[in-house]
């Protein structure tokens, strides 16, 4: 399919699509912290696809490939809205349903507080790594550094997250 596509067979592109779609989406939301953006995001990195497959030569590193496309989509627009100074309030809210613990809420609230913090390469990485569910080798694909690099830029990253939240 990876080859059809990259001939530029627009069904086995859609296909494509279909397939990494939701993954590169995640990522790029998870980066942004803005459905906008990374819907915006996505776009961009699915026309990028278009015209580069062909630069994809194995079909292991197509999703990591793809993804990782989205991710830097992500950020180049993030920059781009910061440069700009253009201040959008997030439409996410805190919803639970009644009957949950309030601390819960705050917990999350924390949590996306701490995640805000970090530099989007840094939410780029944990979202490939627990929104796509990249394991340490498909990471150093995506992002140049060793799998032993990736696991303790990860594990540096757990630490700094677990020590704001305490």
């Amino acid at each position: 399919m990876l080859a059809a596509a990259a001939a530029g067979d627009e069904i086995a592109f859609r296909r494509l699509i279909a397939q990494h779609h939701d993954d590169m989406r995640r990522v790029a939301r998870y980066i942004t912290r803005d459905r906008t953006l990374a819907d915006d995001a996505t776009q961009a990195a699915w026309i990028i696809a278009w015209k580069k497959l062909g630069n994809v030569h194995d079909e292991t590193h197509l999703r990591s490939w793809l993804v990782t496309v989205a991710a830097n989509e992500a950020r180049r627009l993030l920059k781009k809205r910061r440069r700009r100074a253009e201040a959008e309030a997030s439409t996410d809210a805190i919803h639970g349903p009644s009957g949950i613990d309030p601390s819960t809420g705050i917990d999350s609230m924390d949590l996306r507080a701490a995640l805000d913090r970090l530099d989007p390469d840094d939410r780029a990485l944990l979202a490939m790594r627990y929104v796509a569910g990249f394991d340490s080798s498909e990471l150093a694909v995506a992002t140049g550094i060793s799998p032993s690099g990736v696991r303790n830029r990860l594990e540096r990253l757990r630490n700094r997250l677990r020590q704001e939240l305490a």
